[in-house]
């Protein structure tokens, strides 16, 4: 068969998005994404595991949390242009315009590349000048200049991961996206104790240790990631020779990943300023949070593994305008995300001196961690609803609705009353805010999905 007539024969293939059963299509993308988010947010918390068994271990576990806020900045910008470009991607499958999802493709890698470039110069720049924006303990200073300017510094890798997988998930090779994260985490976790501790003959570098741990994890999965992109993703595999800038399309993306963007930037200061609020009761408290966000990325990272799964699903047939497969896809993956974060939070409820000790916590971090995991996991159940969501309305073309939410759960509740409760001078009362500000967010991602949803199929017909 010639190349012509395999393509030919390719391009009247009808897309599994299209026709499968939503539960069995469900599952088999969800799977393999659910699988690599695990092991990723396994990965973030050996990360953490080896980096407080460190001499000076809290003020390395402060180094790592204080860090997290630029690191979200960082990502927020490669997940949105990525979350833009595959649904864009996904919607012109959809709608039989091959040509076009290629130059959707070419166009995102351009922009993940500029991105990349100026957030290097940023963390080159000014790693070491951010944290002492937020202390004046030299150790933290030092652990954390170092970490920040590697991570930041050499984040090219990182960008072009998340691009690659995000072009493999646009059409539905999910199991190949996979591999690209498994490899990655697995190299990370294999070279963390390594360059940490300096075993094996590898130099002692400390926390430096793990964000270069990091950095070669991600350098390998990406030259994985463009390995499978050529071979097994062959709508878009011409997109490698069609980098370049497109000011309407660059918009479309940025329509829809905007909001993304500036959610997670968003996150990313509220997560600074609950850092400046925490460390005025104790710098415990600071390291209690940043543990917190590790174990919760192992409840919360199988959800974006399912929300992932899902968004080509409903882009693609709503380009293709079968609003009811969209229907049964998002009631599926609101269900089976409902349960999950319902298990995360029993588990955080019950056994939290057992997740806090993976960290070699103190007895002040101890003290403070079981009530903070118990309080803050309250809200679980309802972050697995909000998640799904406001990833349905970004899929179906209105992605302000989430950045709304967004704004409305971490801006207008959740930091001012953190606040608020900081002001009774009692920790535990500042945790109470997590529960408040998802109450919030579910209550408008109700009525906002219910809008979206009554809006497309009138536009469907």
């Amino acid at each position: 068969m010639t190349q012509a007539a395999s393509q030919e024969k390719h391009e009247l293939s009808p897309n599994k998005m299209g026709t499968q059963p939503i539960g069995k299509l469900l599952f088999s993308m969800a799977l393999p994404m659910t699988v690599s988010m695990m092991f990723q947010a396994l990965y973030n918390i050996v990360d953490s595991y080896f980096v407080s068994k460190l001499e000076l271990h809290q003020d390395a576990m402060n180094a790592v949390s204080l860090a997290f806020p630029m690191q979200s900045l960082l990502i927020a910008f490669s997940i949105g242009t990525g979350v833009g470009m595959s649904a864009l991607i996904s919607r012109a499958l959809g709608e039989k315009m091959e040509d076009r999802a290629r130059q959707i493709a070419g166009v995102g890698l351009f922009l993940e590349i500029v991105m990349a470039a100026v957030f290097s110069l940023i963390g080159l720049l000014f790693a070491r000048s951010y944290f002492a924006l937020q202390t004046d303990n030299a150790q933290i200073i030092r652990y954390g200049g170092d970490y920040l300017s590697i991570v930041m510094g050499i984040c090219f890798f990182l960008y072009a991961q998340v691009t690659l997988e995000r072009l493999l998930q646009s059409t539905g090779r999910t199991d190949k996206s996979m591999i690209c994260q498994l490899v990655g985490a697995g190299i990370n976790i294999v070279l963390d104790p390594l360059f940490i501790f300096g075993y094996a003959g590898f130099p002692r570098l400390e926390v430096k240790g793990a964000a270069v741990a990091t950095v070669i994890g991600q350098g390998i999965a990406a030259l994985v990631g463009i390995f499978l992109n050529l071979k097994y993703n062959p709508e878009l595999s011409p997109a490698f020779k069609k980098i370049r800038f497109n000011g309407r399309i660059a918009l479309d993306i940025y329509r829809i990943g905007f909001p993304s963007i500036l959610m997670q930037s968003i996150g990313s200061a509220v997560n600074f300023s609950m850092n400046q609020i925490l460390i005025g009761f104790t710098e415990a408290a600071t390291a209690v949070y940043g543990i917190y966000f590790k174990l919760q990325s192992f409840i919360f990272m199988p959800i974006f593994g399912l929300n992932n799964a899902m968004v080509p699903i409903v882009s693609y047939n709503y380009g293709a305008g079968h609003m009811e497969r969209v229907r049964k896809t998002y009631r599926l993956t609101i269900a089976a995300a409902v349960i999950f974060m319902s298990l995360g939070a029993l588990l955080f409820l019950t056994i939290p001196e057992l997740l806090l000790g993976i960290f070699s916590p103190t007895d002040e971090m101890l003290s403070i961690g079981v009530r903070a995991l118990r309080i803050i996991s309250l809200h679980f159940p309802l972050a697995g609803f909000c998640i799904i969501a406001g990833s349905v309305c970004q899929a179906i073309g209105n992605p302000f609705h989430s950045l709304l939410i967004s704004v409305c759960r971490q801006v207008v509740v959740l930091l001012p009353a953190a606040y608020l409760f900081s002001l009774t001078k009692v920790l535990d009362n500042v945790w109470l805010a997590f529960p408040l500000a998802e109450l919030v967010s579910f209550i408008l991602s109700f009525l906002f999905l219910r809008l979206t949803i009554r809006r497309a199929g009138r536009e469907v017909g």
